[in-house]
């Protein structure tokens, strides 16, 4: 029964709770005997909340016993990224400085999750403050990739892709800098979004960079991903970055996938040395598919995205050496060498020195001197000039095109380890991911098949304008369809074996 439970669509899981044919505690309890049964050799969660995910789904099937109206996710299992604040349950953002904090209060988007009775499971493991390409920052040990335990499932949200790809849970929620959503999504064939950019709160989001960071839905399939995403998004006057406009129709987009008569574009920057060819050969197949379903292809130019690494890694640094500015020892967390043979200065240089790890250390340094007198205008505001020009490049293509694809990522999951002690390599894994992040669009990853030498998942990346995240669900649902007709879903046919 358990394996049966698992195996649902969160749609198919609500639809059968608000039928009364499976109730929601039965529900929970199946996703928490499975992460019982194998989170040990994945470590998708930092903290699995049993007590309080029973005690939500069972708040849902007392309100359907009497009769109330329940939500389309009410119900569903959740893993949630460990970067969004929830009462009374740890908050570590994948770091040592946060260990052991209990917050007083929910992230916005917890409060929504919580009134759409959504059941939370738990908290996911992360690279450290969402700052990585491979879950191997955080400081609770890596996590791995449930299709090979020995490799990565993406970063920085990789403990929510294979929360998602172990079955311990059918939703998750993730949060996207330079793609850290849609990067673990190819890695670990599941379905992964960044919404446009304000389109989802940030309020009670832990921040890493606050003009790139975005929170958005991690799902199995495409509908799934809309569900949530609809119950996720929205404005929120406790956040100044959130757009006061309405959610565009993502669940309507899903249940009518369509690509007949859309224009395609094909970005000729997002190929090249460095692609792994199993990885473009997925992606070529992916674009004959969108021309047999009706789609018209046109090949763009967009110079500046070459530039697009380089710009995120000056703004992406320069914001988070002053957003992490607030973890001095003196306030909440970790606290080290207070023992009045210190001054605060020195408190908090050893709580810094004892709390962030590696990579944290590098991106405040880098984005310190980035900032610093002298190099300001040569570095973050040169990188600031490259962001607007890839915005226009973005425009000019979207006067052309109502859709562009990509492959998410370069390659497929790489080796636990085998990037360690390479940033630049590291770094290179969000190459396709980035420039949306810096234009603020909104963008989707979507499995497209198995590479032919590796048999591990390879994403198709759509990007779309800003606050039209609807065209992602529309063409992300044909090409979901048609690929699950011709070879199959990767996760929903054959799972990987844990």
């Amino acid at each position: 029964m358990t394996d049966n439970i698992i195996k649902l669509t969160a749609a198919q899981i609500a639809e059968k709770i608000a039928s009364g044919e499976l109730t929601a505690v039965a529900v929970t309890e199946a996703h928490l005997a499975r992460i019982e049964a194998v989170d040990e050799k994945v470590h998708a969660f930092l903290h699995v909340d049993r007590e309080g995910a029973l005690a939500q789904a069972r708040a849902v099937d007392e309100k359907r016993a009497r009769g109330e109206k329940l939500g389309p996710l009410a119900g569903v299992p959740l893993a949630l990224k460990d970067i969004f604040t929830t009462e009374g349950v740890p908050t570590t953002v994948g770091s040592k400085i946060l260990e052991g904090w209990i917050p007083p209060y929910d992230a916005t988007l917890t409060k929504r999750l919580k009134a759409a009775d959504v059941v939370i499971l738990g908290k996911t493991n992360m690279d450290e403050f969402a700052m990585g390409s491979s879950t191997e920052n955080s400081a609770y040990g890596p996590t791995g990739n449930p299709w090979d335990l020995t490799k990565i499932p993406g970063g920085s949200g990789g403990g929510s892709s294979a929360a998602l790809a172990s079955y311990e849970a059918p939703l998750a929620i993730g949060t996207d800098t330079g793609g850290s959503i849609r990067q673990p999504a190819a890695v670990t064939g599941t379905v992964g979004v960044k919404p446009t950019y304000g389109a989802v709160s940030r309020f009670g989001m832990v921040a890493f960079s606050s003009s790139l960071d975005q929170g958005g839905p991690c799902a199995r399939t495409v509908l799934d991903a809309a569900l949530l995403h609809e119950v996720i998004a929205g404005h929120d006057p406790m956040d100044s970055t959130s757009i006061d406009a309405p959610v565009p129709p993502v669940v309507e987009a899903a249940r009518n996938g369509s690509v007949a008569g859309m224009r395609v574009g094909v970005v000729k920057q997002f190929r090249g040395e460095g692609y792994q060819a199993g990885v473009i050969q997925r992606f070529d197949e992916s674009v004959e598919l969108l021309k047999e379903l009706g789609a018209e292809i046109v090949e763009l130019d967009c110079p500046s995205f070459d530039l697009a690494l380089s710009a995120y890694y000056l703004i992406a640094p320069s914001e988070c050496s002053s957003n992490l500015a607030r973890f001095d020892g003196l306030r909440y967390g970790l606290r080290t060498g207070d023992d009045g043979s210190h001054s605060a200065e020195e408190v908090t240089s050893l709580t810094r020195e004892a709390g962030f790890g590696p990579e944290v250390k590098r991106r405040i340094m880098l984005g310190t001197y980035a900032l610093s007198s002298g190099y300001y205008d040569a570095y973050y505001g040169s990188a600031q000039k490259v962001r607007t020009l890839i915005t226009r490049d973005f425009e000019k293509a979207f006067e052309q095109v109502d859709v562009i694809v990509s492959p998410t990522t370069p390659t497929t999951a790489f080796a636990i380890g085998e990037r360690a002690d390479d940033p630049m390599a590291m770094y290179l894994a969000d190459l396709c991911t980035i420039p949306t992040n810096l234009a603020g669009n909104a963008a989707m990853s979507l499995p497209c098949g198995l590479a032919p030498e590796d048999n591990l998942p390879v994403g198709l990346q759509i990007i779309a304008p800003a606050m039209q995240d609807d065209r992602l669900y529309k063409v992300g649902a044909a090409v979901e369809a048609a690929f699950v007709e011709k070879w199959g879903h990767p996760l929903l046919e054959e799972a990987p074996s844990l």
